[in-house]
């Protein structure tokens, strides 16, 4: 990590953070099958790191690119540094999983099984679900000196076989090979019949151990499981492109066939094996990794829902009803009651749906306006829309079909809500649309009302439940004039115009951050109390960063809660003292951005779509919404300051680049962990809430 005086890497400080997620499946105090839901995050992680991250890189190589990142480091250095710390991380993934997890799961009757010590009754279930699931779907391809590589899948497991020519074949070499695709349709994990527990056997082991049927009167010398990861950094020329929707489908194309950045192989695989696939796949030493247990460790995510083992779970934390919020009132008497700051999943993400749901039906809503960025596989969001559409309301959605890994996804949604009549925009040429928010106008005895819900995460309702976040629900004329005028801005209706409270990417946020920083700087250079504390997921803008630096060097007090990527050093002497950061890594994911200033005892609070980074501030439509309601600031502040108390998830990063667990304090017996913490927060004011109606006599009317 020591690369240049003033920056971190941003590659090696991701991986630092995966290796964070990786110590909660290293740790002992978390439940079994949680921990091995955390081995299972590391490795879809380390999937779309190299699908990005790694594939961008090896592009810029393959250019000849010397040009250096902030922290100093050419392309090549990068790949080179990021390949040495990926082959570590891999080694501590399966010495976690072989040496640790699965003895412990086998000591609790969860037990991974190879065809050599199967009952009979066992043997013969996978003989015959061999026979009538796997032969008749699986197909190998042979290979020839003269035959084109076939097009495998990007992540999908294959199986490699060497098989011995006969004896009087007439071509020089001694063997041939073949792959057969594993797929998905059959899943990777068969379960087996047992007498207790739960037994399984990996589906490429299935394969392997019925080989031969595949090869009959041929002599298989070897089969290897490997998987290959391709490229997925494909940008799109958006100023060449008529059809954006067809332009985005030839991306989704071409990444099928674009490089292989990444080769794992099966361990104990012969050299000669190596040699050919490397060859294949044109994959050197490098990013060629040698895999000591089963390929691809994201497939165990399923165990973390296996049934008749809640015990080597978490507790369940259910998601607690608003008491702010009274269900027996429409969302829209809800709002005009006063603002609502809903936290999740500690809290409900219910009302946010139920708030599009009423909108689409309500006689006196006549227009709807949102931005979907990622949303659910059946989202009731979408549904809502088309329906509000059908029954001739105005109903507009920004639906960004650039958002990485969700493209195929949001064209089918965009196409569903052309059909039921929602003008569909797909995005911004040149930016990405990530701002969250939605607009509801509806007609009321003193005129329209706009309202409006502020986020800092998806209209998914499904990540709502694993993702922490924070919606913001208001009336607000201001507000509500300046998002109308963003969406007409960001739908091409109008020029940009200055905003009453809001500030928006890329044209002013980038801005009003340093500003709010710099103000800091001058209060505490007339002595007065300055403090900034922020939570997002990366900080990696070079000129924020800076402007951090300064305002450290003022004297101005940091404290930094950031989840992932961090280019900043803190605890420099002479240029970041006084900044802290600290992460925490959790049974949620941590995606919530709040921005606290104390600005004179006059406290700036925000909330927020974007984090630090210079993709966020220049090349994407975010959001910096200001928090001004006294309930909800102060309720903001609180879920924001705990971040920083917390001494059981908690890591913080010293000035090398390497974290360090937050202890509790001498004699403490118990430490803070903020989650539950905010948990708990979230069933006492229910509770509460509930005690103060119950001294209230409510009689029911007519």
């Amino acid at each position: 990590m020591k690369n240049s005086p003033g920056l971190f890497n941003r590659e090696l400080s991701w991986m630092e953070f995966n290796q964070r997620v990786l110590a909660e499946a290293q740790n002992p105090e978390v439940p079994l099958l949680e921990r091995l839901k955390f081995l299972a995050i590391t490795s879809s992680n380390l999937d779309e790191f190299f699908m990005v991250r790694v594939g961008g890189l090896q592009m810029l190589m393959d250019e000849g690119s010397q040009k250096k990142d902030p922290s100093g480091m050419t392309p090549l250095r990068q790949l080179r540094e990021v390949s040495s710390r990926v082959r570590k991380m891999v080694e501590d993934q399966y010495a976690c999983f072989v040496r640790e997890l699965d003895p412990k799961l086998r000591e609790v009757g969860i037990h991974r099984l190879m065809l050599g010590v199967l009952t009979d009754r066992q043997k013969e279930y996978a003989d015959q679900f061999f026979d009538r699931e796997v032969y008749p779907v699986m197909t190998p391809t042979a290979l020839t000196e003269d035959s084109q590589v076939p097009l495998l899948a990007n992540r999908g497991l294959h199986l490699a076989v060497r098989i011995k020519r006969p004896d009087d074949a007439k071509e020089p070499e001694k063997f041939r090979h073949a792959f057969i695709p594993i797929g998905q349709s059959l899943g990777r994990l068969l379960r087996l019949p047992a007498t207790s527990g739960h037994a399984y056997m990996t589906m490429e082991d299935v394969v392997a151990g019925h080989i031969e049927r595949f090869f009959p009167a041929e002599e298989v010398v070897e089969t290897v499981a490997f998987r290959i990861t391709r490229n997925a950094d494909l940008s799109l020329r958006e100023d060449q492109a008529a059809d954006l929707m067809a332009q985005m489908a030839a991306i989704l194309t071409a990444r099928k066939r674009s490089d292989c950045v990444r080769l794992e192989i099966q361990a104990g695989a012969s050299r000669s094996m190596r040699d050919f696939l490397q060859a294949t796949f044109s994959v050197d030493d490098l990013f060629t990794y040698d895999i000591l247990g089963p390929i691809d460790l994201s497939a165990f995510m399923d165990f973390s829902r296996l049934a008749g083992f809640d015990h080597l779970r978490d507790p369940a934390w259910a998601p607690q009803p608003s008491p702010r919020i009274d269900p027996a009132q429409s969302m829209f008497a809800n709002i005009q009651a006063g603002d609502l700051l809903l936290y999740h999943p500690q809290q409900s993400f219910d009302p946010v749906v139920r708030f599009v749901e009423e909108a689409a039906i309500d006689p006196d809503v006549l227009a709807i306006k949102q931005i979907l960025y990622r949303t659910s596989r059946q989202s009731p969001v979408i549904a809502a829309l088309a329906r509000a559409a059908q029954r001739g309301k105005s109903v507009t959605a920004i639906v960004e079909l650039k958002a990485r890994f969700d493209e195929e996804r949001n064209i089918e949604w965009a196409r569903a809500l052309e059909e039921a009549g929602v003008q569909v925009i797909y995005g911004i040429k040149g930016l990405k649309t990530h701002a969250k928010v939605c607009i509801v106008v509806r007609r009321e005895p003193q005129g329209l009302r706009r309202y409006m819900h502020f986020g800092t995460g998806n209209y998914n309702e499904v990540t709502a439940r694993l993702y922490t976040d924070i919606s913001f629900m208001t009336c607000d004329p201001d507000l509500g004039a300046d998002a109308s005028s963003f969406f007409n801005t960001i739908c091409g209706y109008s020029q940009p115009l200055a905003y009453r409270k809001l500030e928006q990417a890329p044209m002013g946020l980038r801005r009003t951050i340093l500003d709010l920083i710099a103000s800091e700087v001058e209060r505490k250079r007339h002595d007065q109390k300055a403090l900034i504390m922020a939570k997002f997921n990366a900080l990696v803008d070079p000129e924020i960063i800076q402007a951090l630096y300064a305002a450290s060097s003022a004297g101005v007090e940091i404290k930094l809660n950031v989840r992932g990527v961090c280019c900043l050093k803190p605890g420099v002497a002479g240029l970041s003292e006084n900044i802290t950061v600290v992460s925490v890594v959790d049974r949620f994911l941590e995606h919530d951005r709040i921005l606290y200033f104390y600005h004179g005892g006059a406290e700036r609070v925000f909330i927020s779509s974007a984090d630090w980074m210079p993709r966020n501030l220049d090349r994407r439509i975010e959001l910096l919404i200001p928090i001004e309601d006294k309930a909800c600031r102060k309720k903001l502040v609180r879920l924001l300051q705990v971040r920083f108390k917390d001494t059981v998830k908690a890591s913080v990063l010293g000035s090398d680049g390497h974290y360090t667990r937050v202890a509790p304090a001498a004699g403490s017996k118990d430490g803070i962990r903020s989650q539950e913490w905010i948990f708990k927060l979230a069933c006492e004011e229910l509770q509460e809430a509930h005690k103060a109606k119950s001294t209230v006599f409510e009689p029911h009317r007519a």
